[in-house]
């Protein structure tokens, strides 16, 4: 038999396992939201902790607990949750009714029974150390949940950051180690113009210096917080130097340029800034889809593709076809990035539902932010450090289609004028012979001249 000791809410009681540090609102969430048996991301979790250690701190420099022990108890217990010491015992589901009220009370009731602990009392004496009375002191989920998503999303926005950098200086490096190499560039998947594979791999770099740059930024869009704005965010229930002080404690905390909200109604009710962000993930996760389908197609093959480039060989490709070799990353990152773009529609559905002074589908909205920054910083990296890095040129590949395709007929007619083009491209098709055959069977110019309009310098020059 499980050792158990009994809790009461207004529901009325419910036996709780005697050593476990959740309590009966924990154990009501758990029975009543069986949905996406998915947790709460360890992110929001150790943000949570932050925010509940700046509370605890602020209220017990206004002396609100008279024993300075149960205030080092309280303030011990919300740095293990901020570290990750205690994510194991936030047990609720991600997703929940109550606009993340069950969050709020699993964290509530583990620093509570953890404080308990290290006062060497046991779990469930909340005469001493109440979840509510005290872990939630002059707070509500309305302000602390919001906020401790900020503070999540801010810190895996860095992550991001980080690794879209990582990313761009990885396409960056094949642009110089493939500036040498001309070959066909395409439109509407037809031949067009010559260009060179530098060229191509810098434009990739370039859309994600852009996404860079987008990340750094909307970090500004999440420092504002309503932490101290209790319920609806006219402070109810929390004393006013409270409500001037917890913002520059957490501040101070976490490193975080975080401000007060100037409107902390409009701050608790308003989801927008979540959309906003949310919006710049999916134009990363546009650049990802698009860059990652380019890659694949170039790489494409490899005797019946196009087989300009060769990504690295990561695993067997197929338990049917011997040999065959897939292209798994890039494949895995478009999938990311789909589902990012998905998150997106989901983050303006929630975000544009709440209704007058609260939104209740926070969790819905922290889910879904907080995954996709998690899969696109995983996605960045793999991408750069198990595709990008290790991508090859077939440089004899991309000389052969040069010399084959009509693509290299544009390049000769600033010498050679459109209508001896013309004359040399439908000797090439007729004779299904190379437009640098023809130009030489035409003796319109000589072999030299004809290497030197399709150099990388040429092909690479703006203008004629």
């Amino acid at each position: 038999m499980v050792k158990t000791r009994e809790e009461k809410d207004l529901l009325g009681p419910k036996q709780i396992p005697a050593d476990m540090l959740w309590g009966i609102h924990t154990a009501r969430a758990v029975d009543n939201f069986p949905i996406s048996n998915q947790k709460i991301h360890h992110e929001l979790i150790k943000a949570y902790g932050e925010v509940k250690l700046a509370c605890a701190q602020t209220n017990s420099q206004l002396a609100y607990w008279k024993d300075p022990e149960k205030a080092s108890a309280i303030g011990q217990a919300c740095s293990e949750l901020a570290q990750g010491l205690l994510t194991e015992y936030i047990i609720v589901d991600a997703l929940q009714g109550g606009a993340g009220t069950s969050t709020n009370m699993n964290v509530n009731e583990v620093i509570a029974n953890r404080a308990l602990q290290i006062l060497e009392k046991e779990p469930g004496n909340y005469d001493l150390i109440s979840p509510l009375d005290d872990i939630n002191l002059h707070q509500s989920t309305n302000d602390t949940y919001p906020t401790a998503l900020k503070v999540a999303a801010i810190r895996l926005l860095r992550e991001l950051e980080q690794q879209v950098l990582a990313l761009q200086e990885a396409f960056q490096q094949k642009e110089k180690e493939f500036a040498h190499i001309v070959k066909i560039g395409r439109t509407q998947l037809q031949d067009a113009v010559l260009t060179t594979l530098g060229r191509e791999m810098s434009a990739y770099a370039e859309a994600f210096n852009r996404d860079r740059w987008r990340i750094y930024k909307c970090e500004e869009r999440l420092r504002v917080v309503n932490l101290g704005g209790t319920a609806i965010g006219t402070g109810l229930g929390a004393p006013k130097k409270f409500i001037f002080q917890v913002v520059d404690k957490l501040r101070e905390n976490t490193n975080i340029g975080l401000a007060r909200s100037e409107n902390l109604i409009d701050n608790t009710q308003n989801a927008d800034v979540f959309v906003e962000v949310s919006g710049i993930l999916k134009a990363c996760a546009t650049n990802l889809l698009k860059i990652s389908n380019d890659l694949r197609l170039l790489s494409s093959g490899p005797d019946a593709g196009l087989g300009e480039i060769s990504l690295p060989e990561m695993q067997a490709g197929s338990s049917i076809m011997p040999g065959k070799v897939n292209p798994v990353i890039p494949e895995a990152v478009a999938q990311a990035a789909i589902k990012v773009m998905a998150n997106d529609q989901v983050i303006a559905q929630a975000c544009s539902s709440g209704n007058l002074e609260l939104n209740q589908f926070m969790p819905l909205i922290a889910h879904s932010l907080l995954e996709s920054l998690t899969l696109l910083s995983n996605a960045c990296k793999i991408f750069s450090e198990k595709c990008v890095s290790g991508l090859i040129a077939n440089e004899e590949i991309c000389k052969q289609q040069v010399e084959n395709s009509t693509a290299s007929i544009t390049a000769l007619i600033p010498k050679i004028g459109y209508k001896k083009a013309s004359e040399v491209a439908a000797l090439s098709k007729s004779k299904k012979i190379t437009i640098r055959e023809s130009v030489l069977l035409l003796k319109i110019m000589t072999a030299s001249e004809f290497e030197e309009l399709i150099t990388p310098e040429q092909v690479c020059r703006l203008g004629n």
